[in-house]
């Protein structure tokens, strides 16, 4: 069965520096495999990062400018941009503005929104 969810639909989850709009994630019968979401982070935003132990994480920025900034290196996002981080790898994100910057998230397995930020950070 397909499903529908839009912007509004999403659950709104307040994270550290951003606001996690979860589309779908364990749990709310959407999928077994993945888990979907949209972090949208203020201009000059930049929160501590963290680290998926299990999980890769693939990003799309659908809008505004900034960086995934990882040990192994740094990646440049802008529009159209999609950047791989590994499971196990530690990342932060960091937004420059002017504008807000949208993140599209998928993670495989999947995640339950904020689980990563109640965790030890290296």
């Amino acid at each position: 069965m397909i499903k529908r969810i839009a912007r509004e639909d999403a659950v709104k989850v307040p994270l550290p520096g951003r606001v996690w709009h979860a589309y779908f994630e364990p749990g709310d019968g959407t999928s077994e495999l993945v888990s979907l979401g949209v972090s949208v982070y203020p201009p000059g935003s930049r929160p501590a990062g963290h680290v998926h132990p299990a999980e890769e994480e693939t990003i799309y920025c659908a809008r505004g400018l900034g960086r995934i900034v990882t040990s192994e290196g740094t990646a440049d996002v802008e529009p159209g941009v999609v950047v791989h981080v590994p499971p196990g790898v530690f990342h932060a994100t960091e937004s420059d503005g002017p504008d807000e910057m949208e993140l599209l998230c998928l993670f495989s397995p999947p995640v339950t929104s904020g689980s990563y930020e109640k965790k030890d950070r290296p």
